[in-house]
């Protein structure tokens, strides 16, 4: 075990340092925190030694706990959770009281954290313990406390040590929200106590070692007389802080993230009592967190598996497809905003339009975006103009040359497009791999005015493409492994989550999607109370209500889809209850939110002002309304009924990519890690009850899958059938 080393220099400071092998960032294991206690209690106990410097060996300081820790804990179940976290306590109070007489608190050893990089989770809880924590100015570097993203909470002393820190209010953006900071701005914002440049980081650490005094090592909530800065919960302004952030979350989760909630219990019960009683109460909630399905399920898909995708769990064993030169046709803003993301991710790019002025204008929103990221601080002019200078904007397809990628933007017309693949071919060597935009139509269709169909695959992006992260690659009948490889290697370059999955019409989100939209539609033409379904879907932790989404996608393009789906499946089409009302809002100008009306009302400025009250003329409310539980079985199931079909069907081959991208593609309640995490968490017999019932009452579309029937006789999960071969 090598995670730290120990070396004590002729001043008698000991350096530890730390340094996991086969690893590009450290993370903690149950081995590396029994090596660090016993380098610290060397430390201490050694009489030569005068202070301790706790730093690594590489770039970053460390990028959290390893997840098997997590998982190995949880496997032992509530009392090896409790017992595992008590323990991490010890080492960190320790370190805290760095060898000092209880009593007295004099005598004690300084101990600083020296960080050159990135420093999350344990990785800035550990320093937290140290009495001072010194960071390079690197600005790429990261500092915060990021657990409550994938479903747990800071559970070795980070909440505990904040809150007391700096206060309940100050210290709720980087324990509620995940914030991360700077070093700069960590420094303004009292984490961390100084940032120097990072070739002076160890020299001005061991500076302060050496002349660091007794009441420099004792923490403010060891010291007599301490207060809570804005107040302890029994205090009025203390009670205020609490009393909102209380508020806040449920405003925020609809009190369906079970770690927020237990997060804001340790921070408000810790407050009211010692610090040592506040660190078990901590390591308490922590356990309930961790034994709670919700965390695990997030943690598997949010982390581990999203991970994997990005690292190429599912690419083909094929050579190095890294892209040099992309072209990308047609400047509209899918467009332009995948020649933005290329571009930013040091790729070339030719951006082709029909009309100059177009391809102009598709440039010129990358410009508006890198001015943006110039505003807050986060690129350079130099940055911009050399992003700028890598995008060639034109109309000549010969500038295609030696690209060794094309991604197609144009409309979504088969024609169209089909031309468009024509003239590319005509341009460009029979190496280059030609990728079609694309969210409805079939690939291997289009793949039909290719001359080389081996070369052609489907890359659907989500917009706005610069701040959507799931990549959605469809492999056509013909579309060969190099293709898919080619397009893997691209969505890794410009940092994004991959799936992969096998043609057909919608592919795999939007024939998730779509049901969910016209399901509340649905149910606003029978009379259901549009606020209920839109709060249904909210309080089961979808972001946007039915509603809502298809505003902000366009009542238009729902028309188009609708139109093209019903000429595609003639008398089996199922959706003519939820056209009328789509047809209808058409009529009557109401396109959605780009039109400033559609479902919801607008002002002016395009803010949402509520729901538009002439719905209830043309679709008067039902005298008896749903439950709110049948509203929210028929909004989730309408989803994760077409998720388990997918997998049926072949389209899915990946359970991991079906949570992974229902998350990051159109916001399935992340709380439950995805549409099969959650049939999980659910069991399938409990499923297959649900939609007997909705399938009695609402039709036949709500009807269980044979898989489902299936597993629920066998009483098996996706993660613990044949699907879970790959999966974590």
């Amino acid at each position: 075990m090598t995670d730290f080393t120990y070396a004590v220099d002729a001043d008698g400071v000991a350096t530890i340092t730390w340094d996991v092998t086969a690893k590009s960032m450290n993370v903690m294991s149950t081995e590396g925190f029994a090596l660090l206690d016993s380098l610290i209690d060397r430390a201490l106990a050694d009489a030569g030694v005068k202070g301790v410097i706790l730093t690594s060996g590489k770039k970053d300081f460390a990028g959290g706990m390893d997840l098997n820790v997590i998982a190995q804990m949880r496997a032992g179940g509530a009392q090896a959770i409790f017992d595992g976290v008590m323990q991490m306590h010890g080492v960190l109070r320790k370190i805290e009281r760095g060898g000092m007489d209880p009593k007295t608190k004099k005598g004690g050893k300084p101990i600083v954290a020296a960080l050159p990089g990135t420093a999350l989770g344990i990785g800035y809880e550990l320093p937290l313990a140290c009495h001072r924590i010194i960071a390079a100015d690197n600005p790429k570097a990261k500092i915060g406390l990021p657990e409550i993203m994938v479903g747990i909470f800071p559970g070795a002393g980070g909440t505990t040590r904040l809150v007391r820190k700096m206060g309940a209010m100050m210290a709720a953006p980087f324990l509620l929200e995940g914030k991360l900071s700077d070093p700069k701005s960590a420094k303004a914002a009292g984490l961390v106590d100084e940032v120097v440049a990072p070739d002076a980081l160890l020299s001005r650490a061991k500076e302060w070692v050496l002349q660091a005094k007794d009441a420099d090592l004792v923490k403010p909530w060891d010291d007599k007389g301490y207060k809570m800065p804005g107040g302890a919960p029994y205090h009025p302004a203390g009670f205020m802080t609490y009393v909102g952030a209380s508020a806040m979350i449920m405003g925020k989760t609809m009190g369906v993230y079970p770690a927020a909630k237990a997060l804001l219990s340790a921070a408000y019960e810790g407050a009211l009592v010692p610090f040592d009683t506040a660190l078990k109460i901590e390591a308490r909630w922590f356990t309930s967190v961790l034994m709670n399905p919700s965390s695990s399920a997030m943690i598997r898909s949010l982390f581990i598996n999203k991970e994997a995708l990005e690292k190429g769990a599912n690419r083909p064993k094929v050579a190095d497809q890294t892209v040099a030169k992309v072209g990308v046709i047609g400047a509209g803003m899918m467009g332009a905003g995948i020649a933005y993301v290329s571009a930013s991710a040091g790729i070339e790019v030719v951006l082709i339009d029909a009309a100059q002025e177009a391809a102009d204008r598709g440039k010129a929103h990358s410009a508006d975006l890198l001015d943006k990221g110039m505003k807050r601080g986060k690129i350079t002019a130099e940055k911009k103009a050399e992003v700028l200078g890598r995008i060639i904007a034109t109309t000549d397809y010969a500038a295609l040359a030696g690209c060794d990628l094309i991604v197609e933007a144009v409309f979504e017309d088969p024609k169209v497009k089909a031309d468009v693949t024509a003239k590319v071919e005509a341009a460009v060597g029979e190496g280059c791999i030609f990728a079609t935009n694309t969210s409805t139509l079939p690939i291997s269709g289009l793949a039909k005015a290719s001359q080389r169909p081996a070369n052609f695959i489907g890359i659907h992006f989500f917009s706005p493409v610069d701040k959507m992260n799931l990549v959605e690659i469809i492999r056509g009948k013909e579309t060969g492994d190099v293709a898919v490889a080619k397009a893997l290697d691209y969505v890794r370059q410009i940092r994004k989550t991959p799936i992969v999955v096998n043609d057909a019409r919608f592919f795999y989100a939007n024939r998730c999607i779509i049901p969910y939209i016209n399901e509340g539609i649905r149910m606003v033409a029978e009379g259901v109370e549009p606020a209920l379904v839109e709060n249904a879907a909210k309080l089961v932790g979808m972001p946007l209500g039915p509603l809502q989404l298809v505003d902000e996608t366009s009542i238009d393009l729902g028309v188009k889809i609708a139109k093209a789906t019903r000429a595609a499946m003639g008398d089996a089409y199922p959706d003519g209850a939820v056209d009328a009302v789509l047809f209808w809002m058409a009529d009557q100008g109401r396109m959605g939110k780009k039109a400033n009306a559609g479902f919801y009302a607008y002002d002016a400025a395009g803010k949402r002002e509520g729901l538009w009250e002439g719905l209830a003329a043309q679709y008067p409310l039902a005298e008896s309304q749903p439950d709110l539980t049948t509203v929210q079985h028929r909004l989730l199931m309408a989803q994760v009924l077409e998720a388990v079909r997918a997998l049926e069907d072949g389209v899915l081959t990946d359970i991991r990519e079906g949570d992974v991208g229902a998350i990051l593609g159109w916001g399935f309640a992340p709380w439950s890690g995805g549409p099969f995490s959650w049939l999980d968490i659910i069991g399938a017999a409990r499923a297959v009850e649900i939609c007997d019932h909705l399938t009695a009452t609402q039709g036949a579309r709500f009807t269980a899958p044979a898989l489902l029937r299936e597993m629920a006789a066998k009483g098996e999960g996706f993660y613990t059938s044949r699907y879970a071969t790959k999966a974590a």
